[in-house]
C-alpha cells in the first residue's frame, strides 16, 4: 500500500468518477439521469472545503483514454469511483483504476457502492490499483476519509473503510447508519442539468425520498445494505423538487427508492407538500402493489402531486413462487394495483422475473397467460441474478453459472442455468412474452390512441424504447453466448451477509 500520509493541506482536489456502463438501460434510451450516489457524496465533500469535480464518463460514453485526458487537465489528490450498476460496472472500474494508477502512482483511489462493499476482501486481494473501499453509505464516510488523508491521520480511525494493512485486506469498524437523510446535501452544482433527460426529452433528475426496505425478498439486497427503512422530511423533499423545477427547469423526478410509500403517513405528507408547491413536475418510481391497494383512498392525491408511473415488482404470477421469493404480496393485490393506477390516470409498469431453478416450459406459458389477464400498461423482464449479498445467492449456490462476464450481471441477461429449460429457449420465451404483451391491441391503443396527451407521450416513449431494447437483447444473446460454467459458490464465493460485509474485520477487532 502506498503512503497515505503525504497530503498535508486541509483541502484536497477530489475527482468523482461515474464510469461508463454498457448496460442496456444506460445505452439504449439515449438519455441519462445524473449519478445521484456521487452527488450525495459530493455535497458533503464540497461543504467540508474540498475542491470537487464530477467526471460523468457515462454520458458519451467516454473511453479510458478520454477519462485519463480529462483527469490530466487537473490531476486530483483523490479519485472516488462509484456506480449504481455496481456489479456490471465493476470490470470497467478495474480497467480505469489500473490506467490511473499507471499514469499517476500517487493518486489515492477509493471505490464505493454495493458490489465493493460486499466484495471488499477479494477486490483488495486481486486489484492492487485500488487503495480503499468505502463500505455502505458514503455521505459521512467519504468526508471523514478525506479529512484523515489531508491531516495524515491513520485510516484505521475512520469507520466504514477497508484497505490493506501489512499487505492483507482488513476493515475498520462499521460506519454508523445515517439517521437524518436531510443532513447530507446533494451536490447539484456538480452537474450541468441540460445534459440530463429522461422520458423522451424531459429534463430530469433522480432523487431519493427513502432508503431501505422493510421486506425480506430473497433476490434483493436493499434491506441488508441500507439496514433500516428511513425517509427524508416530506416537506423539505417537496421543497427541493420545486426549487429544482423553478431554478433548473426540471420536468421529471425519477425516485431511486425501492419503497417510497412504506409509511403511509410520511408519503401522504409528501404528496400534500407537492400539491402545495404547485409545480408541474412528473414523478415516477417503484413501489409495492400492496401499498397501492392500501392507498386506494389516496390515489387522487398521488395524481394531483404529479405521480405518473409506478414500477410494481410483480416478479411472479403464482402464489408458490411468490412464497419462495418471500415477496410478501399476493396475485390478487397485484391485479388490483394495476387496475387502481389505471383508474386514476397513472401507469403500472410490471416487472416479471424468470430463471428460477424449478421452471419449465409450462411455467413460461402460464406466466404469459397470467400476465395477459393482469393487463399491465408496461412490462419489464428480469433474469434472476445471484448477487452475493442476497439470500438467493445461497439458494442458488449449486446451480451453474452460464455467463461469467460481470458486465452482463445487470438483471437483463441470463446468467444462471435453468436445469429443465435450455438457455436459448428461456430467452425466446421471455422475448415472446414481451412481444405479445406490448403488441396486443390494448397496449397499442394506449400507446397511439390514448386521449390523455401525458399518458400517450409516456406510452409512446416506452414503446419506442422497448423495441430498441428488445432488438439489443437479441444482439447480445448472440454476441455474448452462454456457456456452462462453475457453480455460483465456485464463481463468486460464499454468501456475504450484511453483518459480515459491514462488520469490523476480526484482525482489527482483536487489536
Amino acid at each position: 500500500m502506498r503512503d497515505m500520509t503525504s497530503h498535508t493541506s486541509p483541502a484536497l482536489k477530489i475527482a468523482l468518477l461515474n464510469p461508463p456502463h454498457r448496460a442496456i438501460g444506460s445505452r439504449v434510451p439515449g438519455e441519462l439521469l445524473p449519478p445521484l450516489g456521487l452527488l450525495m457524496v459530493g455535497g458533503p465533500l464540497i461543504d467540508a472545503g474540498h475542491h470537487v469535480r464530477l467526471i460523468n464518463a457515462d454520458i458519451a460514453p467516454m473511453s479510458t483514454a478520454e477519462i485519463l485526458a480529462d483527469l490530466s487537465s487537473d490531476v486530483p489528490d483523490a479519485l472516488l469511483i462509484g456506480h449504481s450498476g455496481s456489479t456490471s460496472a465493476h470490470p470497467v472500474v478495474l480497467e480505469i483504476c489500473a490506467a490511473v494508477r499507471a499514469a499517476w502512482p500517487d493518486v489515492t483511489i477509493a471505490y464505493g457502492g454495493v458490489h465493493p462493499t460486499y466484495h471488499w476482501q477479494s477486490i483488495l486481494r486481486e486489484a492492487p490499483q485500488i487503495d480503499i473501499i468505502v463500505r455502505g453509505e458514503g455521505e459521512v464516510t467519504a468526508p471523514a476519509l478525506m479529512a484523515a488523508l489531508a491531516a495524515g491521520r491513520p485510516l484505521v480511525t475512520v469507520p466504514g473503510l477497508a484497505f490493506r494493512w501489512a499487505g492483507e485486506p482488513f476493515a475498520t469498524k462499521p460506519a454508523a447508519m445515517l439517521t437524518d437523510l436531510d443532513q447530507a446535501r446533494i451536490g447539484w452544482e456538480l452537474i450541468d442539468f441540460t445534459q440530463h433527460s429522461y422520458w423522451g426529452g424531459k429534463r430530469a433528475v433522480v432523487m431519493q425520498f427513502s432508503r431501505g426496505c422493510p421486506h425480506l425478498c430473497t433476490y434483493c439486497g436493499q434491506r441488508g445494505f441500507w439496514t433500516k427503512w428511513r425517509h427524508r422530511d416530506p416537506v423539505a423533499f417537496a421543497r427541493e423538487i420545486a426549487r429544482l423545477h423553478r431554478e433548473k427547469g426540471i420536468d421529471l423526478v425519477n425516485l431511486a427508492d425501492e419503497n417510497p410509500t412504506s409509511s403511509r403517513v410520511a408519503w401522504k405528507a409528501f404528496l400534500e407538500a407537492m400539491i402545495a408547491e404547485s409545480v408541474p413536475v412528473l414523478i415516477i418510481g417503484s413501489t409495492r402493489a400492496d401499498d397501492i391497494v392500501r392507498d386506494a383512498d389516496l390515489l387522487t392525491l398521488y395524481k394531483k402531486a404529479g405521480c405518473l408511473r409506478f414500477l410494481l415488482g410483480i416478479e411472479a404470477t403464482d402464489e408458490a413462487t411468490l412464497s419462495t421469493l418471500r415477496k410478501g404480496g399476493t396475485t390478487a393485490k397485484d391485479r388490483q394495483a394495476i387496475q387502481l393506477l389505471r383508474a386514476h390516470g397513472m401507469i403500472g409498469l410490471c416487472t416479471f422475473a424468470v430463471g428460477f431453478e424449478e421452471e419449465t416450459d409450462a411455467d413460461y406459458w402460464r406466466l404469459l397467460r397470467n400476465l395477459l389477464s393482469y393487463d399491465p400498461d408496461q412490462v419489464i423482464s428480469l433474469f434472476a441474478t445471484p448477487h452475493r449479498w442476497t439470500p438467493f445467492h445461497r439458494q442458488s449456490a449449486r446451480r451453474r453459472v452460464i455467463q461469467r462476464d460481470l458486465r452482463l450481471w445487470d438483471y437483463k441477461h441470463q446468467v444462471l442455468e435453468t436445469p429443465r429449460v435450455p438457455a436459448w429457449r428461456v430467452f425466446l420465451w421471455v422475448k415472446l412474452i414481451e412481444a405479445v404483451l406490448q403488441a396486443r391491441p390494448r397496449a397499442l391503443w394506449r400507446a397511439y390512441l390514448q386521449p390523455d396527451p401525458v399518458l400517450r407521450h409516456a406510452q409512446r416513449w416506452y414503446t419506442r424504447m422497448g423495441r430498441r431494447v428488445w432488438l439489443r437483447e437479441f444482439r447480445d444473446f448472440f454476441l455474448f453466448p452462454s456457456r456452462p460454467g462453475p457453480t455460483v459458490a465456485e464463481f463468486s464465493g460464499e454468501e456475504q451477509l450484511p453483518e459480515q460485509a459491514l462488520a469490523r474485520h476480526p484482525r482489527i477487532a482483536a487489536e
